[in-house]
């Protein structure tokens, strides 16, 4: 079949882009076709979104690439962004500050278009595949409820539908989803997500055409291209390609259809699924495993040829069985030699760069050989402390360059890999000695940010925003308070958990005069420190020594440290080392071939394959082992798969069994079995492993995912329940629905980095109630918090009721709204104090430290009490406690109980609402306590 339009020869493309409010800077355009040259562009037109160009580029692509710059080159994005062209056309729609390119206007439409009472509209639709059945469309117009259309009429191009939306108020666009019914499933399957019709003929009539896997909306047939090509031809197994075109074809088993492939015999041609004889997606089989380090190309006569892309094959148990590795990889130091291990199966080639320097554009190549299992390797004699270099690899037929994804250290930004020897960035007096730690449930984790606690002018720490400025002890701050460090130590904690420090992407380290922020959760180099938080970012020893001196001071306080770690996605799939060095294999893919995103950032890295599986349990047994690192917080957990946690498990009790793992167990939308993944659901399939509890989190102050929902502290009836299978660990108690076996399973909290802070969230929900009003609910929330069984955690800050401003995701929020406020702590001195007691009692008694399921049980009695309070008992298994019981009240009412003790006898009140600790503040020798409104009380008596 021959195309309906000839190519043009020529691109249009138009950009719309909405500058940030307030915006000084002349922001431009660099624009290239994909694999050409780059031009620099100016905005010309306005629009109600911002600004506009119509770019006519002089070749005909179907991809085209753009940056959004200054003239200085300064970037709104961090990545390239990408723009699909159809038949000769695109347009997408960019927002500052926001990394994503938009087809479609991101706000919801803003044109004015004119509006109809009544609209009339044909639909072609065109399915290169001819499987129209059950395929339909869900319609609706503007502030209407939807519909169903089904097409009930054929013509050359496919099926045809009509439709008839009315709306009294007006029309401007009509909204749609192609749909695929079956199964009595109204919603089997669908292709893409809403997309809108907004160009109406004068009398209210519209005439579209829409074609399979393309998301552009034609309103002229002759934009589409019809001819016969092949869409796709991928490696899916180890001798088998998917090869799948626009059109159906004859299979005839003499000639294999007509289908011929270099390099490579063919066994036979079989349709992709059942027994079609005619059909546009076939499987090649081949005699012989494929060589997956060529580039093969497929011919399909009068479709034409295309080279054959690397698919699932790489995704599959076949693949890791023949080129899984068990050895040593990246850079192998030794003062007479250095060996370069590389693992790249897929590579035809692979090189050694090294360079001179960080900045270097070239560097001398050196040949590495192929061994065992698609493992390269090379090695150079001397010397090699301070090597600078990368990989370079030959996958098809185009060279890749890329950091080693098991390099130590780094050049500023991460931009290249350093060979160290390691012995030469220890401190003086660098050893593995460690505060004790009997139990995990003895841990009371500080989650902080190593900028936010220095950064501020009030805090009094020279090193502002570095490894060391978290060193500096004896700091104080506004009215003598003691701040950084020396305040952490004072709070009384047993682990301070930072925020991301190995090398993230999205700071740029080369200018580090200028005010810039990141949480870090954009990995960029895994087993090297970040530069910016160290005192010179260009040499790479430097922030290796300077991270140390941070844990050795730590250590020295009696504080364990723990690091936050992000092997669940990277900062871009493309970019990435990984996807540089072994294209396809280290990230998770849909059924569909796209990629994954549970992760919610387009990539889920795949732990369940063996190299990643490796590289993680290696990564983490190397921060340990050099750094001296006591714990580890897995972001985003449930990404992973349950035998990737339990390896990690195994490897961190060989090295130090005291060391704690804890992780986000979200159940997330990522394509692996349910009962693999590494949630809370599967949490007795992972001991030792501690999840956070969202559910205690939530019940105490409302849903972080709706701003005004509260939980028990701020108002919410019914929530007793909820906060007292929180209190007892999650296990299954008085036959309670057990979420985990064990109480170190569980990390108790109500309050982290991510969301509103405690303090802004009850601001929201309560903002009629008064300051005392909201002060005396977050220390509600945080009494109950640590009079909890499992592994407790504050965030940095909470305790003196840290506010953001509101800000839910200050991820690269400025300083001024991350940053700790040591002020506030002056101010909020009591509030301090109060959690400094509430830290003292849970370590003074082991009843709230418990270390079983059965101990809980024997040890915490709940007991009768009014609506919105909680009482129960504690006893201590400890035996030097054991003739002392704890009774444990949290009032949420709005007004004083009174509550009936379960045993006669004189208590010692040792919280009471406004003060807490381990010291006496009064004595009841009735049967009979009064709980102020909004208070805990705990009470210490004989048994």
């Amino acid at each position: 079949m021959q195309p309906i339009a000839e190519a043009s020869g020529t691109t249009k493309i138009t950009i719309h882009y909405q500058e940030a409010k307030g915006n000084t800077k002349d922001w431009s355009l660099w624009v290239w076709p994909e694999g050409g040259e780059g031009k620099e562009y100016s905005f010309t037109g306005q629009d109600a979104f911002g600004k506009t160009v119509e770019i006519e580029l002089p070749v005909d692509t179907k991809k085209v690439g753009f940056i959004i710059r200054t003239e200085s080159w300064e970037k709104d994005g961090e990545n390239d962004r990408w723009l699909d062209v159809q038949n000769g056309e695109g347009e997408v729609w960019v927002k500052s500050g926001d990394e994503m390119t938009y087809s479609e206007p991101p706000d919801g439409e803003y044109r004015d278009f004119p509006a109809y009472e009544k609209v009339k509209i044909k639909i072609h639709y065109f399915r290169y595949d001819n499987q129209y059945n059950g395929w339909n469309l869900w319609m609706w117009p503007d502030g209407k409820d939807g519909q169903a259309v089904q097409f009930k009429e054929d013509d050359e191009l496919g099926k045809v539908a009509e439709v008839e939306l009315t709306n009294p108020e007006g029309i401007k666009k009509a909204g749609f989803i192609m749909r695929q019914s079956k199964d009595g499933n109204d919603w089997a399957n669908k292709e893409f997500n809403e997309r809108f019709i907004t160009k109406f003929k004068e009398d209210g009539s519209a005439e579209i055409w829409l074609t399979q896997g393309v998301e552009r909306v034609f309103y002229d047939p002759a934009q589409i291209d019809r001819s016969p090509k092949i869409v796709k031809s991928t490696i899916d197994k180890l001798n088998e390609i998917t090869l799948e075109t626009n059109f159906p074809f004859a299979l005839d088993e003499e000639t294999n259809a007509g289908i011929t492939l270099n390099g490579a015999d063919i066994k036979e041609v079989l349709p992709y699924a059942g027994k079609e004889n005619v059909t546009n997606k076939v499987r090649i089989i081949t005699t012989k495993n494929l060589d997956l380090s060529k580039n093969y190309q497929v011919t399909k006569k009068l479709f034409g040829t295309a080279s054959v892309d690397m698919g699932a094959a790489i995704r599959t148990d076949a693949f890791d069985k023949l080129y899984a590795y068990n050895g040593t990889l990246g850079n192998i130091y030794q003062k007479k030699k250095t060996t370069f291990k590389l693992w790249a199966p897929t590579a035809a080639e692979a090189k050694l760069v090294t360079y001179k320097s960080w900045n270097d554009s070239e560097g001398k190549e050196v040949k590495m050989e192929r061994g065992d299992k698609g493992v390269w390797s090379t090695e150079l004699k001397g010397n090699q402390d301070g090597l600078i270099y990368t990989y370079k690899v030959k996958i098809g037929d185009k060279w890749n360059e890329a950091v080693d994804p098991y390099v130590r250290a780094v050049t500023v930004n991460g931009d290249k890999g350093v060979v160290t020897d390691l012995s030469s960035t220890n401190p003086k007096k660098w050893n593995n000695k460690k505060p004790k730690l009997a139990k995990a449930e003895d841990a009371i984790f500080y989650e902080l940010h190593i900028r936010d606690l220095s950064i501020q002018a009030e805090s009094g720490i020279k090193q502002k925003g570095k490894y060391l400025g978290v060193a500096e002890s004896k700091t104080t701050g506004p009215k003598g308070v003691k701040t950084g460090l020396n305040h952490i130590k004072d709070l009384g904690v047993t682990h301070v958990q930072f925020l991301p420090m190995y090398d993230y992407r999205t700071v740029d380290e080369t200018k580090l005069n200028e005010p810039q922020f990141n949480w870090g959760y954009d990995p960029k180099n895994f087993n090297a420190p970040e530069g910016s938080y160290s005192t010179n970012p260009y040499k790479p020893k430097v922030r290796i020594n300077e991270m140390k001196q941070m844990i050795q001071a730590v250590h020295n306080q009696d504080l364990r440290v723990v690091m936050d770690v992000v092997y669940n996605h990277m900062y871009a799939v493309n970019e990435s080392n990984f996807n540089q060095l072994v294209p396809g294999y280290y990230f998770r893919y849909n059924e569909d071939g796209t990629l994954a995103n549970g992760s919610g950032v387009g990539n889920d890295t795949a732990s369940e394959r063996k190299m990643m599986r490796k590289f993680i349990v290696d990564s983490v047994s190397y921060w340990a082992k050099e750094y001296h690192l006591d714990g580890f917080r897995f972001d985003l957990m449930g990404i992973h798969d349950v035998q990737t946690m339990n390896d990690v498990r195994k490897a961190l009790d060989k090295i130090d069994p005291s060391i704690i793992v804890i992780g986000e167990g979200w159940d997330l939308n990522t394509p692996l079995a349910a009962n693999f993944k590494a949630n809370q659901k599967n949490a007795e399939q992972m001991p030792k492993i501690a999840h956070f509890n969202d559910s205690i989190r939530d019940g105490l102050k409302g849903s972080v995912f709706n701003e005004l929902d509260t939980g028990f502290v701020n108002g919410k009836q019914g929530m007793e329940d909820i906060i007292k299978k929180g209190i007892t660990g999650g296990i299954n108690y008085e036959n309670s629905l057990a979420t985990y076996k064990d109480p170190q399973q569980l990390v108790t909290y109500v309050e982290a980095h991510d969301n509103h802070t405690l303090w802004d969230k009850l601001a929201l929900t309560n903002p009629k109630d008064s300051l005392t009003i909201r002060k005396q609910m977050h220390k509600l929330a945080s009494s109950i918090s640590l009079t909890s069984q499992g592994i407790n955690f504050i965030h940095a800050g909470q305790e003196f009721m840290r506010t953001k401003g509101g800000d839910h995701n200050s991820y690269k929020s400025p300083d001024a709204v991350n940053q700790l406020d040591w002020k506030r702590r002056a101010e909020f001195s009591k509030e301090v104090e109060y959690m400094k007691g509430l830290i003292q009692l849970r370590k003074q008694y082991s009843g709230f430290r418990l270390a079983t399921a059965k101990e809980i049980e024997k040890n915490v009695t709940f007991f009768d009490a009014p609506k919105n309070v909680i009482a129960y008992r504690v006893t201590n298994p400890e035996k030097a406690q054991a003739k002392k019981q704890l009774i444990v009240i949290h009032n949420a009412n709005n007004k004083d109980v009174k509550i009936t003790l379960p045993k006669k006898g004189t208590w010692s009140i040792l919280v009471n609402g406004q003060k807490a600790g381990t010291k006496e503040l009064g004595k009841i020798k009735t049967t009979q306590v009064t709980v102020p409104a909004l208070s805990s009380y705990v009470l210490v008596g004989n048994k």
